[in-house]
């Protein structure tokens, strides 16, 4: 299953269908969407490890722990719409065309494909890969706002744009009035306040009074979500202050619940952090250019080993490409060489979809990443070519 590719959300459908995955309690399926990384914005695994994450992006991972929480949901509620329209519905409902990246996926007359790319759409922050590398923020950390959402209409589809985006800004002023009382603030508070901005849809939503807010979330899972996102902006080297504290002692008693899920949520938010430190890009001590080349080379990595055997097959029919790549590891390649080998690249990556990205605005810039990664992947056909050269 590989969430890269066409398909995947019915094989997918199909794997969770032999599973007991649907009769898990709903406190134990949240529980472990924290462990998973999703409600924190850092997709480490995969909810209730379904699928083994080890060959999957952290974008990979998110759309499939998204895809698997709407299924859950959907299995909770029981509706008679099968599941697949349903969201699609769900999603032209609380989308504004005037304004919306997802406009132009409308007309696509297949359910499955349709919802493979709204998905696909809908966890980026920036849909412009380039600019989205160099984002130290890859993941749209407010996707559980969707899966609430999502909820909703499954009971009550009246007015649900508005309650979406009721939502989304009763949780921005809640977080954003946790870090604005903090007398210091850090780089992980200024990052996250960077990473709950670019991650809001509706950006132009009126913004609630605290009171407002508190009102509008009274849903036991609003309720969770909201005091982990409060812990989220609460946390700084694991220490949280008088203020903080104070703050979260208000929350217990305006939201009703239990001091026991005050406690857990920050047991929580310390252990994921404590794991997966190096893991969650805005806790790295990594600077951006750093961040933009490891998330980078994973990309090419990734994409050369999934189309290992079409750029052998590829690479093999073009011996000047061959060549080149491997004289590449030799030495530094003259000018001239850089762009006949850029030339005889693109005209691969038109026989390759899933190496369009390359063609993309910006693309030519992982160009010499690829060159570097491919004779470490491919080392057979390259191992050949040296023994040729030398004869």
């Amino acid at each position: 299953m590989n969430p890269s590719a066409n398909g995947w959300i019915k094989k997918l459908l199909n794997l969770v269908s032999e599973t007991m995955y649907s009769q898990t309690e709903t406190d134990t399926f949240y529980i472990n969407l924290k462990r998973a990384g999703f409600i924190y914005g850092s997709n480490i695994k995969v909810v209730l490890d379904i699928v083994k994450p080890f060959e999957l992006s952290e974008e990979e991972r998110c759309k499939t722990n998204l895809l698997l929480t709407f299924y859950y949901i959907y299995n909770k509620e029981n509706p008679e719409e099968q599941f697949t329209k349903s969201l699609i519905r769900y999603y032209k409902s609380i989308t504004d065309q005037k304004r919306s990246f997802f406009e132009d996926l409308f007309s696509d007359k297949s359910p499955d494909s349709l919802l493979e790319k709204i998905i696909h759409k809908r966890i980026h922050i920036d849909d412009n890969f380039i600019s989205k590398s160099f984002n130290y923020f890859l993941i749209n950390a407010l996707l559980f706002v969707d899966v609430l959402g999502y909820q909703r209409f499954l009971k009550d589809e009246n007015k649900i744009k508005d309650y979406v985006e009721n939502l989304e800004s009763a949780l921005e002023t809640i977080v954003f009035s946790v870090i604005e009382n903090k007398t210091v603030k850090s780089e992980y508070d200024e990052n996250l306040i960077k990473l709950f901005e670019d991650s809001i849809r509706y950006k132009n939503a009126e913004l609630l009074t605290y009171n407002d807010a508190i009102s509008i979330i009274d849903e036991p899972l609003e309720k969770l979500y909201v005091i982990d996102l409060v812990c989220m902006a609460s946390w700084t080297d694991k220490i949280i202050d008088r203020e903080e504290q104070d703050f979260l002692n208000q929350l217990k008693t305006d939201l009703n619940v239990d001091h026991t899920i005050i406690v857990r949520s920050v047991n929580d938010i310390n252990l994921f952090y404590d794991e997966h430190k190096e893991e969650v890009a805005f806790l790295s001590s990594k600077n951006l250019a750093q961040s933009f080349y490891d998330n980078s080379s994973k990309v090419v990595s990734k994409l050369i080993n999934r189309n290992s055997k079409r750029l052998i097959k590829e690479l093999s029919e073009s011996k000047e490409a061959l060549y080149l790549l491997t004289q590449s590891t030799q030495r530094n390649l003259t000018d001239e060489e850089q762009k006949k080998i850029q030339t005889q690249l693109i005209d691969i990556f038109k026989s390759i979809p899933s190496l369009a990205i390359f063609m993309l605005p910006g693309g030519m810039l992982l160009l010499p990443l690829f060159i570097k990664f491919i004779p470490k992947l491919l080392p057979s056909a390259f191992d050949d070519n040296r023994i040729d050269d030398k004869d």
